[in-house]
């Protein structure tokens, strides 16, 4: 009877040594991940200089290898999407955190969204003015709340509470966004940022950042802080990020509808990106960039640029301006 007893304890330990071995080499074997990026659609004329080239190239190069870097060792597809984000939120280059368009008051109001796409939870603010990395607190009304989007002075006083970076609001007054401001005539770039990431768990994440529109009303909300419309992140479909002109993007639930259309139609990720943003969007209205369960992604536009970069395991990594 103990021999008997002895030889099923070790069948028993033999399988599972067995199961878990095979589990890890089948976890090795599926370890793949998908980074994409975006800085803005709009128009950028290719005769910019080449210092301004390179300066784009440059920092979206390097927020692509953040984020490829925490990807590749292990790390989550929310902590990657942050800190791109929060990389882009510091360069002024962008109309995001430091480098914010003015509204109409001339003043910053900074919006920003964060999604996981394991369960859906969401977080974002709007209409911040003293937050250094917006995007952080949308993270922290995620995981510190039983919201999903703050605005104002709730937003700010937020902040404070949770003791993230605050900044003077002179902090957001870049020159160049403020010339612009004053002359109203920047119209060439729609510099919202965004991110969507595979990790090699299977998780989708989805985060976005922007400044708005120069000369914005005061209080204007766009799409960048709206779960649906500028941001979107389901583990069963895709991960989604727009840029571009934020009521259409509001008012087709831009975002949403690229998940809805492989949910629901069957069609796959290039499918559902190009059906929104030439076939729902209007022409010159902006763009998306898009990440699937399986990694495959798509940057999609209708305007003559949008400045946006992926990297991903299988040894992809570019970064792009123009077609």
């Amino acid at each position: 009877m103990k021999i008997l007893s002895s030889i099923l304890i070790f069948i028993i330990f033999c399988f599972f040594i067995s199961f878990f071995s095979f589990q890890s080499f089948a976890q090795t074997e599926n370890e793949k991940y998908t980074i994409a990026i975006h800085g803005g659609a709009g128009y950028i004329s290719p005769e910019i200089s080449d210092d301004v080239k390179g300066a784009y190239i440059q920092s979206l190069q390097q927020a692509l290898k953040i984020g490829k870097m925490i990807l590749e060792s292990g790390g989550t597809s929310l902590d990657a999407v942050e800190q791109v984000i929060r990389f882009l939120e510091d360069d002024s280059l962008f109309n995001a955190g430091r480098g914010a368009v003015f509204t109409s008051a001339g003043v910053n109001e900074m919006d920003a969204s964060i999604m996981n796409g394991k369960d859906l939870s969401s977080g974002a603010v709007t209409g911040v003015t003293i937050i250094k990395n917006p995007i952080s607190l949308a993270r922290l009304v995620m995981e510190k709340t039983n919201h999903v989007l703050l605005s104002g002075q709730g937003a700010n006083d937020f902040g404070k509470q949770m003791e993230v970076d605050i900044v003077d609001p002179n902090y957001f007054r870049v020159e160049k966004r403020y010339r612009s401001w004053k002359k109203k005539m920047e119209k060439e770039i729609k510099g919202t940022v965004g991110c969507v990431a595979l990790d090699k768990y299977g998780n989708i994440a989805t985060a976005t950042s922007t400044g708005g529109l120069t000369g914005k009303m005061p209080g204007r909300v766009g799409d960048s802080p709206l779960i649906n419309a500028g941001t979107y992140a389901d583990n069963n479909t895709c991960g989604v990020s727009g840029t571009g002109t934020g009521e259409l993007f509001i008012k087709y639930t831009i975002a949403y509808r690229v998940s809805a259309l492989m949910d629901f139609k069957g069609y796959t990720l290039k499918q559902a990106a190009e059906e929104v943003v030439f076939n729902v969007l209007s022409e010159g209205s902006g763009g998306i960039i898009a990440v699937d369960k399986n990694g495959s992604y798509e940057l999609v536009f209708n305007t003559p640029s949008m400045l946006r970069g992926v990297a991903n395991s299988d040894g992809v990594f570019e970064v792009r301006i123009w077609r």
